[in-house]
């Protein structure tokens, strides 16, 4: 039931975050914002409220599969290791245990996200100019002519951008960034999943054998905020080279977009987005968690 309950929280997390999550990406990857409130203010001025929700269908429609993986994933290795080292699935595994089974999540997650993680960083920053309203160029909103004044987008929508990607750039296209993505997604889910067991430990009242629901709350928004602090790096890096598609590639893999970013902007652009990061996880995860834990609690009802 763990895969049934990952795929609900994860569903319901995106829900929450996704807006949030556009912005952190254009913060990344176009050096011309200068902060939140400039991306914001640009985003919603150019493209209105929708600017904020492009590429959202497909993570709607695979988050839910990646999730499921995830907490599943984690759910079972934790039990294979306490099989192997306690002689029990229901041993009270030790923070190494969780430590690795949640590392092994994040790795595990790789290969179902990075395409998906491709489409959405394309689309997300893959702008859309609305008409100026003053200056010498200035048309009426629906610009009738000349064709050149409404630029098409490259891509129409999720799964158009992974067939062009495809076509252009060949699988590899598909699978871009994901060496960046594997180095932030092994240690951020190790770092989420033992810190919200911590967490919960901590916040279990004498005599019960797990949180509250406003436990649940508070452990879940922590665990979310302390992970992305640990991944916010190679998410940036992430974010770059599943850009780089888009016009002249400018970077040849991990090490030269990391050198490259930091030569031309400093060692601050490593954590380009990191408050916008903690601040979308906390919410997001407090909904992930307290979903997942419910979902568990009426199936176990259910079935007893």
């Amino acid at each position: 039931m763990d895969f049934v309950a990952g795929a609900v929280g994860g569903v319901c997390g995106v829900a929450v975050g996704y807006p949030l999550d556009t912005v952190k990406v254009r913060i990344q990857t176009e050096p011309k914002y200068t902060g939140i409130w400039h991306c914001v203010r640009d985003t919603y001025r150019q493209e209105r409220v929708w600017g904020f929700y492009r590429g959202l269908s497909l993570p709607v429609c695979t988050v839910s599969l990646v999730s499921s993986v995830s907490f599943g994933t984690y759910r079972h290795c934790l039990a294979h290791i306490c099989r192997f080292r306690y002689g029990s699935a229901e041993a009270k595994p030790a923070k190494a245990d969780i430590t690795l089974s949640g590392c092994a999540s994040g790795l595990v997650r790789v290969f179902l996200t990075s395409p998906t993680e491709v489409a959405k960083v394309r689309l997300q920053t893959q702008t859309q100019r609305r008409p100026s309203a003053s200056g010498p160029s200035a048309v009426p909103p629906l610009c009738p002519a000349p064709p050149a004044a409404c630029p098409v987008p490259k891509y129409r929508g999720p799964l158009h951008c992974l067939a062009t990607v495809a076509r252009e750039e060949g699988l590899r296209g598909l699978y871009k960034g994901s060496s960046a993505l594997m180095f932030r997604d092994g240690h951020s889910f190790a770092t989420y999943f033992l810190s919200y067991a911590i967490l919960c430990e901590w916040l279990t009242p004498t005599g019960h054998s797990q949180p509250d629901v406003l436990g649940v709350l508070v452990a879940g928004g922590c665990a979310g905020a302390l992970a992305w602090a640990v991944a916010t790096p190679m998410d940036v890096i992430k974010s770059r080279l599943q850009a780089d598609g888009q016009g002249q590639q400018r970077y040849r893999g991990l090490l030269h977009c990391m050198v490259t970013s930091v030569r031309e902007e400093g060692l601050r652009v490593l954590f380009k987005g990191l408050a916008l990061n903690c601040c979308r996880a906390f919410p997001v995860n407090m909904v992930v968690f307290v979903t997942y834990e419910a979902v568990l609690r009426l199936t176990r009802d259910l079935l007893t």
